[in-house]
């Protein structure tokens, strides 16, 4: 499945709701924006990237689609200003030179590889996020991240590093899943 188009309108309205959560979590006095339009009500897997001063401040986001865009944007941007364990919570004078980027991403498909060598050739860089599942652990990285990493090896060296296990790691219990986004940003 390909990534979903959104015209321009519906970005910006997407950016504004992502925004507008944040600062009601802050205490800002902001009216909320009904979901009345069906791209709002459509169950979509989303992640909310917050960066400040051009440093990763925050991101949180869902692999598969449990309730409709509108109230996965508002979720996953408080709980990246907010709950991301990696950052203390966000502050009011942080607010306003934060940019915020939201991925919203296809459906995850398996991805059936036999070796780290099939692996690294099946990845597409700067197109597929990637999934990797080992026993309880669990990792993502997003389409995004191949612009610091753009080489599939070290991209999946990372990958594994943040699932908890060592860069050189090989199971044939590994499991991988791809998917693609539809990067909006400010």
């Amino acid at each position: 499945m390909q990534s979903t188009e959104y015209n321009a309108s519906q970005k910006q309205r997407m950016l504004e709701h992502a925004r507008a959560a944040i600062a009601r979590e802050l205490g800002y006095e902001l009216a909320r924006c009904n979901a009345e339009e069906p791209w709002q009500k459509e169950e979509r897997a989303a992640f909310v990237t917050l960066n400040h001063h051009g440093q990763l401040r925050g991101c949180i986001g869902s692999l598969s689609a449990h309730q409709s865009l509108w109230d996965e944007l508002s979720y996953d941007a408080c709980a990246a200003a907010f709950r991301d364990r990696r950052f203390a919570p966000l502050s009011r004078d942080e607010f306003d030179d934060l940019d915020i980027h939201i991925s919203i991403l296809t459906p995850t498909l398996p991805l059936k590889v036999d070796s780290e060598q099939a692996l690294l050739s099946a990845l597409r860089p700067g197109v597929d996020g990637l999934v990797l599942e080992e026993g309880t652990r669990r990792a993502t990285f997003l389409p995004q991240v191949w612009e610091q990493l753009p080489e599939p090896k070290r991209f999946l060296e990372h990958l594994k590093r943040k699932a908890g296990l060592a860069e050189d790691y090989w199971s044939d219990t590994m499991q991988f899943s791809i998917y693609q986004v539809t990067d909006i940003g400010e």
